[in-house]
């Protein structure tokens, strides 16, 4: 769900700005971005909104009253690639331990550990980056902890084998996640809502698990955020896909989320291929409070309205299969991001798009 429409200086554009009016029509209620990374090193892809300074402050406030305009609320997601921050962006990623990511044919450079100086000095990069898009008029912030990312990566053990204050324990993995959320507490003041998006697990031996995502879920709760998205997966076990999972097929997430349900009192964003009314329902009245739709409304922006209307029992099907494995992956991005790049354009998206378009759409945005 990376809309990749910012700059070159990684500021809005007005094609972010378009799909997030056509999305503050669609009938939601909150509306979540795509990565806001904190540092211009720690970003995925081309194409991420940085916001490390006041800069792009005007463009910002554009983007937030776009997305607002119509009723719904809109909360920055606030990230950092860490170790999957790809080597075109930077020869020399960071990471809490130097472990290399695998199976992606030399993409990714080997990261480096962070020293402690620096961890805190991202630490304040959050807090920077939050208060910037509060003066900018979001209605909050989400704090990306999930899908492989740098604060993904201190909460996995088996990404972060540090012997400091930052790793060991699940206590200690966890620091780093706490610290943010403080910082950023400081910054925003005490009304200012604060989200944090966290793996149920990371589907790797050797990896965070449930257990520690409940443990982590008790944490956040003393911390006080307002909202936990439970999802799961990284780039390694794309299990936020839905590809891999060997659950139901909707709702990948709700087992887990049962399980943080029944030790927080939090209240639980569940997201992960959730389709129809009767499932959401089902998710609504146990281990949910709100539940997540991004890939549908890339091609169905009206699905909220509709389904809140009853004028539509579930989002249409759409099989982007091909069995390759390589080329399902890339689909999960190329197809869902040129639907957002057709609102962006000012158009409506085309659920009629070929799977061979989607790859020569996104090959030929990758080229340019």
């Amino acid at each position: 769900m990376s809309e990749v429409l910012a700059d070159a200086d990684g500021a809005p554009t007005d094609a972010l700005i378009r799909l997030y009016d056509r999305w503050g029509r669609s009938g939601a209620g909150l509306l979540i971005t795509g990565h806001v990374i904190v540092d211009r090193n720690g970003r995925g892809e081309h194409g991420n909104v940085v916001v490390d300074d006041a800069r792009h402050l005007a463009a910002l406030t554009r983007w937030a009253a776009a997305g607002q305009a119509h009723g719904a609320a809109m909360w920055a997601q606030l990230n950092h690639a860490g170790r999957q921050a790809p080597r075109r962006i930077t020869r020399e990623p960071v990471a809490p331990s130097a472990i290399a990511m695998k199976g992606f044919a030399g993409l990714f450079a080997r990261p480096r550990a962070l020293a402690d100086a620096e961890i805190e000095a991202i630490v304040a990069r959050f807090a920077t980056t939050a208060s910037m898009v509060q003066r900018a008029g979001f209605a909050g912030v989400q704090i990306h902890a999930a899908h492989g990312y740098l604060i993904s990566q201190f909460l996995s053990p088996r990404t972060n084998q540090r012997t400091d204050r930052w790793g060991g324990d699940v206590a200690g993995r966890s620091r780093f996640l706490l610290a943010i959320v403080a910082a950023i507490r400081d910054a925003v003041g005490p009304r200012f809502p604060i989200g944090v998006k966290l793996n149920s697990a990371d589907f790797q031996r050797g990896g965070f698990a449930i257990d520690d995502a409940m443990e982590v879920a008790r944490l956040l709760e003393r911390a006080g955020i307002d909202l936990l998205e439970v999802s799961g997966g990284s780039y390694e076990s794309p299990a936020m896909t839905g590809r891999r999972s060997t659950l139901a097929r909707e709702a990948y997430f709700l087992d887990y989320a049962t399980q943080i349900r029944a030790v927080v009192r939090t209240p639980i964003l569940l997201t992960g291929g959730m389709r129809s009314r009767a499932v959401m329902e089902r998710a609504l009245a146990g281990a949910a409070d709100v539940i997540g739709l991004g890939r549908p409304m890339t091609f169905t922006p009206d699905l909220p309205a509709q389904l809140l209307a009853g004028s539509l029992e579930r989002a249409p099907e759409v099989d982007l299969r091909t069995r390759v494995r390589a080329i399902d992956d890339a689909l999960q991005v190329l197809w869902f991001q040129s639907q957002m790049h057709e609102m962006a354009r000012g158009r409506e998206p085309d659920p009629q798009l070929s799977r061979l378009g989607a790859l020569w759409r996104g090959l030929r945005s990758m080229a340019a």
